[in-house]
């Protein structure tokens, strides 16, 4: 957005800018054409009054004397004719010569000298020429002027001036050049002073970005600290920070109350857990005793529920920091630690393509209790007999989103667990990351429920994700994406 406004400014500038200096370029242009005509059309009238008095050969010689002068000053050409057009004198040489040459003889002149003997015309019927072509610094290079000997009816002939435009054009050229560095440097300035306004609108709005981000990502003490800008920005950053002031404090009570009533129950449900042991050994074998198990078996799931509870309490609390973990080692110990399991469980467990140097920056220990979640979630649902891999690396996608954003060139480090079992509906595999979620044939499974989202709210925390998906040709495929440090 701060780049597209300062281009609305630059653009609005630039063309203000344009429709100063172009028409005040254009009136210099103008006006130095005009004076031009002045000085020119002043010696025009010089040398027709001298034609208009020639009588003898003596006058003749002082017209062309005065003429010659005036041509080898000035680089122009001039030519007097009389009323049937013949040249009765002529001074000047090179391309002026040429063109007053060309005009004063030429009724179907070439290109170039059309305004020449347009100008000779109206001399020739009384008319002073009272207009040039407007001057610029590519031409034109001769301009053609024209001036009647005589008055009214008594016009003898007409006098007429090839003038060279060169010293003209060089001031116009200058005086452009003046008038294009005044524009840039206005433009310039002004620049700097909307790059000052843009970064003065745009901060705070930049700010509360960044704030809503952190906020967005689970960073409750995110706040926006820019005290800059308009004041109805400032106001919105108040509000905001109040707004995540109070969402924060609403979530931190909710937090608190599931973890002192887990926390709280603990004490009850154990006590009650061992006063259902100690009375065991009291009851007689038949239905009482079955059902004593039941109870039994039931305060032990709800034992593991509260744990459940307290667990995703404290890593939704967020409170630690991220640190920078070797994930190679960590999968290579959890593995380690879960094989004995599997193998009284009757299932393989084999690790293979454990890429080595796998770092990520993430919650302590964050890979470590994914993967318990994800082999826990796999020994309880695999059948005997089934497989179950667990595979690491590095993939350079640069698409996991964490808390201040996405992984950059680094890509993300992927623990990636599979197996072949019976694996799970594609209708099911969006509640699998879901708290106490379980699909219809798991139900009875020990368990709380809890294991994969309490995964997943780590993965999130750490700036990665975990994804669930099928595994060919049949089974589940569970992703831990980290971001990769480094």
């Amino acid at each position: 957005m701060r780049r597209r406004l300062l281009a609305v400014l630059m653009v609005l500038m630039g063309a203000a800018a344009l429709l100063l200096c172009v028409p005040l370029a254009d009136a210099y242009a103008r006006g130095r054409t005009e004076h031009l005509l002045l000085q020119r059309r002043s010696e025009a009238v010089r040398f027709a009054d001298l034609a208009d008095r020639m009588r003898s050969a003596a006058d003749r010689a002082e017209l062309s004397a005065e003429i010659g002068r005036y041509a080898q000053l000035y680089g122009a050409g001039v030519v007097v004719v009389d009323s049937a057009g013949a040249t009765v004198a002529q001074a000047g040489t090179g391309p002026a010569a040429e063109a007053a040459t060309d005009a004063a003889t030429d009724d179907s002149p070439r290109v170039g000298t059309s305004d020449g003997a347009d100008a000779r015309r109206r001399a020739l019927t009384g008319r002073s020429t009272d207009r040039l072509p407007t001057l610029r610094p590519w031409g034109p290079r001769t301009v053609v002027l024209a001036e009647p000997v005589g008055r009214d009816e008594r016009v003898s002939g007409a006098v007429l001036m090839a003038v060279p435009t060169e010293a003209a054009r060089r001031d116009v050229t200058v005086r452009w050049s003046l008038i294009a560095a005044g524009a840039f440097a206005a433009f310039a300035a002004a620049a700097l002073v909307a790059a000052g306004i843009t970064r003065w609108l745009m901060r705070p709005v930049l700010d509360l970005d960044r704030a809503v981000e952190r906020l967005t990502a689970g960073s409750l003490n995110a706040r926006a600290v820019s005290d800059t800008g308009p004041p109805e920005l400032r106001h919105l950053r108040q509000h905001f920070n109040t707004m995540a002031e109070a969402m924060a404090d609403s979530i931190g009570r909710q937090r608190d109350f599931v973890a002192d009533a887990s926390h709280q129950l603990r004490n009850p449900l154990a006590t009650l857990v061992l006063q259902l042991e100690n009375v065991e050994p009291h009851i007689a074998p038949g239905p009482g005793l079955a059902e004593h198990g039941r109870a039994l078996d039931e305060a032990e799931r709800l034992e593991e529920l509260l744990d459940g509870l307290l667990t995703l309490a404290r890593v939704e609390s967020g409170t630690a920091e991220l640190t920078e973990k070797d994930v190679s080692r960590a999968v290579r110990e959890r593995v380690a630690a879960w094989t004995p399991v599997f193998r009284a469980a009757g299932v393989d467990l084999v690790a293979a393509d454990l890429a080595e140097g796998l770092r990520a920056r993430t919650l302590p220990d964050a890979a470590g209790r994914v993967l318990d979640a994800l082999l826990d979630n796999a020994v309880k649902f695999v059948p005997r007999g089934s497989r179950v891999e667990v595979r690491a690396g590095r993939e350079a996608d640069g698409s996991t989103a964490g808390p201040a954003g996405s992984v950059g060139p680094a890509g993300s480090v992927v623990v990636r667990v599979t197996d072949d079992g019976p694996g799970v509906p594609e209708e099911h595999l969006p509640l699998l990351l879901r708290r106490f979620a379980r699909s219809p044939e798991h139900q009875n499974v020990p368990g709380s429920g809890l294991g994969l989202a309490i995964a997943d709210e780590i993965a999130r925390i750490s700036g990665g994700r975990l994804d669930v998906g099928g595994h060919e040709p049949h089974g589940l495929r569970v992703e831990l994406r980290l971001p990769a440090s480094g």
